[in-house]
């Protein structure tokens, strides 16, 4: 049994990977942004990244720069969600090394839309980093 690289202490088979291969789709703001965690952290994912990322805030993004992957990505919490109709919000930390091997923290509140009954990440608002 291989627990799923998002920390939800679920497999992987029924956890991130039916979201990345395609199979389903999140049906929650916290399972998108899990997903989305896990293909940053299984890297190339650009992909499954670009289909979850709303095309209103995606147009600068290049699928090759999310295929790039000089961190290596050590665990994921979420600190608070909260979903009300089309709208959600993740407010997560993601801890990874650097190319250096230096830990660091992502200190992120999600912001994601609905549209057609398939949820999208819109943007993300960092916290200053100590």
């Amino acid at each position: 049994m291989a627990l799923c690289i998002c920390d939800s202490k679920k497999e992987y088979s029924i956890c991130c990977e039916p979201l990345l291969t395609g199979s389903v789709k999140a049906k929650t703001v916290r399972q998108l942004v899990r997903s989305r965690y896990a293909a940053y952290a299984a890297g190339g994912q650009a992909n499954y990244l670009m289909q979850t990322w709303h095309p209103s805030t995606a147009s600068n993004i290049k699928a090759a720069e999310l295929n790039t992957n000089s961190y290596t990505w050590d665990s994921l919490e979420i600190l608070r969600h909260q979903q009300k109709g089309d709208y959600g919000q993740v407010e997560f930390v993601a801890r990874y090394r650097d190319d250096e091997g230096i830990k660091k923290a992502h200190h992120e509140t999600s912001l994601l839309q609905r549209v057609n009954g398939d949820w999208y990440y819109l943007n993300g608002q960092v916290a200053n980093q100590a």
